[in-house]
């Protein structure tokens, strides 16, 4: 047990340079609109916005990858593609040559939301499923804690302070690679290549080999049943799946945490903070974050998925409506930051801990990077326009109405959970797909 939970951790560090990638530009938003001189419009969809669409092609594509050379080849990939991203952002001269770069980054961050939680649900035991997954996304949160820090001491390096803050990333990128070299390939997905004896060397350093036997006839089946039918996700049978896919990741986004990570400097001073301030609240958003990450890990294998779903979506939908009236009624001081602060614990211990982990499960051995990729590429075309809209969002309707908004979707949420959403915790990948398959 001991090497499992020691390869899902490595397996995880791909969460923590996507979340490290995705809020570092917090950091440099301002910064980068002004001395580019961008228009809102500009800065929003290439600038800031464009990562996010690399995100979106990451996720479409990145199942086929993780298919044809597995889970850990392509995690390695993945490892390279955020290295050459923060270099070349860091050295980029011009908006369209630090958009390119970051781009790469994106490819990287959609495709490890498919890689990881996929190989990390095929090494898990059942009853530890949600725990090892979700180290992923505490390494997520991690990763946006350690950005919003790196910027905080980052900031004063000098008028070129931002390249500092994307270029730092290099070194986590490096470590990454070192350590994503050293483990197994997942033996669910050797045998789904018919590469047995690997698979039954891994199960054997798993303490697991009772296990071949039986996983092996049921990964034959399912491959069979996938021959003969030209199965793909999104055949009648499995809309369920399907659609539980979509709208977990749908409501992910409608709750605005992107683009909340996007911008929090800038919210925090649209709620009347100084930069500095804002800059330091934004680390206090990351150990929130992190902390209520840890608890959603420690229950997400004993509360269930979807308890920790009603915790997440009555904390959206109190601490979302407090956001907008703030706005609305100019509360002044401490408000906002106490109230995005309550936001992200709500994030943390419902969404956070269970997308990623959930969607990993609920889809079969042959269609799970398939699977994922759907999710993945829901979640990222949302994560893309949302962010993108917030600058012009802000200076034309205001701030109030847009947090408004996140909490009636918040609502149309918790009704998801309430008449939808199954519970996975502690029942096999196997049984889970006869379950949801009809």
């Amino acid at each position: 047990m001991n090497k499992i939970v020691v390869w899902a951790l490595i397996a995880s560090l791909a969460g923590f340079l996507f979340g490290f990638d995705t809020v570092v530009i917090s950091g440099a938003d301002k910064k980068l609109q002004q001395l580019w001189n961008s228009s809102d419009a500009f800065h929003g969809t290439v600038v800031m916005g464009m990562a996010l669409w690399g995100t979106v092609i990451g996720a479409i594509f990145g199942g086929i990858p993780t298919n044809k050379i597995g889970r850990k080849n392509t995690l390695l990939w993945i490892g390279i593609l955020f290295f050459i991203s923060a270099l070349g952002s860091a050295f980029a001269n011009d908006p369209f040559v630090f958009a390119a770069f970051r781009f790469i980054g994106g490819l990287g961050v959609g495709a490890s939301t498919i890689a990881a939680p996929a190989y990390i649900s095929e090494i898990a035991p059942a009853k530890d499923r949600g725990r090892l997954v979700a180290f992923y996304q505490f390494n997520i949160v991690l990763g946006i804690l350690m950005a919003f820090l790196s910027n905080y001491l980052l900031k004063d390096v000098g008028e070129n302070s931002w390249r500092w803050m994307m270029g730092v990333q290099a070194i986590p990128s490096v470590i990454y690679l070192l350590l994503i070299m050293s483990i197994p390939k997942s033996p669910r997905w050797l045998l789904s290549k018919f590469k047995n004896e690997e698979a039954r060397k891994v199960l054997q350093m798993m303490g697991q080999e009772a296990d071949y036997e039986n996983m092996k006839k049921e990964i034959e089946i399912d491959n069979n049943n996938a021959a003969l039918t030209n199965d793909n996700i999104f055949l009648k049978k499995y809309r369920k799946p399907l659609v539980l896919a979509f709208l977990m990741a749908f409501f992910n986004q409608l709750s605005g945490i992107n683009a909340f990570l996007y911008y929090s400097s800038r919210i925090f001073q649209e709620a009347g903070l100084g930069e500095s301030t804002a800059l330091l609240s934004s680390i206090g958003i990351g150990v929130v974050n992190l902390i209520f990450t840890l608890l959603g890990v420690f229950l997400i294998d004993k509360l269930g998925r979807k308890i920790l779903m009603y915790i997440g979506s009555v904390g959206y939908i109190i601490s979302l409506s407090l956001v907008a009236m703030a706005f609305f009624f100019h509360w002044g001081g401490i408000a906002v930051p106490v109230f995005l602060f309550l936001f992200i614990a709500a994030h943390a211990i419902g969404q956070g801990a269970v997308i990623w982990v959930f969607i990993s499960e609920i889809f079969p051995n042959h269609l799970r990077a398939s699977g994922q990729s759907f999710g993945s590429t829901t979640h990222w075309i949302l994560a893309a326009i949302i962010p993108s809209l917030i600058p012009f969002l802000f200076s034309t309707v205001g701030p109030g109405i847009v947090f408004l908004f996140f909490a009636v979707m918040m609502v149309f949420q918790l009704l998801f959970v309430r008449f939808m959403m199954p519970e996975t915790k502690g029942i096999s990948l196997e049984e889970l797909s006869k379950k949801l398959i009809k």
